[in-house]
């Protein structure tokens, strides 16, 4: 039986990276805004565990983006299906990442999405040219953390 699972990533403002990762990918940021106001409304949630952002109330310290056709918990707007979880850490990013995300461009959109992406606050870092196996950049996202786009 296959298992459902979300990719986590630490970061420094989970809010902020969230946007970035939407906006990179065409996904949604989850709108956690109904349960937290149940959960502060019912006592079960201290409001220094909130914070808004973009208009919108989160939990302090996490966000999560969905992919925009799968389904969703209306209630928590918690995606269940292919999720991206930003989760806020005490301690910088050091050294490579062990895991990344590729993104792929459509069929000679190479250009293009790496400009895309350098205007929502990606960086360049390094060019790959592999002739018939392949022509990608390694980039990084506003906060170092390093993904590939082909």
């Amino acid at each position: 039986m296959a298992l459902n699972w979300k990719l986590v990533i630490d970061t420094a403002d989970a809010p902020v990276l969230a946007d970035f990762w939407a906006a990179a990918l065409g996904y949604e940021v989850e709108d956690p805004s109904a349960l937290i106001e149940q959960l502060l409304s019912a006592g079960h949630l201290p409001a220094e565990a909130v914070l808004e952002h973009r208009g919108s109330k989160t939990f302090r310290g996490y966000a999560a983006i969905r992919h925009p056709d799968d389904p969703y918990d209306p209630t928590s707007g918690v995606g269940q299906g292919r999720r991206l979880l930003f989760q806020d850490v005490p301690e910088a990013k050091s050294g490579k990442n062990r895991l990344h995300i590729d993104v792929h461009s459509e069929p000679g959109g190479l250009d293009e999405l790496v400009g895309r992406l350098e205007g929502l606050g990606a960086t360049r870092v390094r060019e790959f040219d592999k002739g018939p196996a392949g022509h990608w950049w390694v980039m990084q996202d506003p906060e170092g953390n390093e993904f590939c786009v082909a």
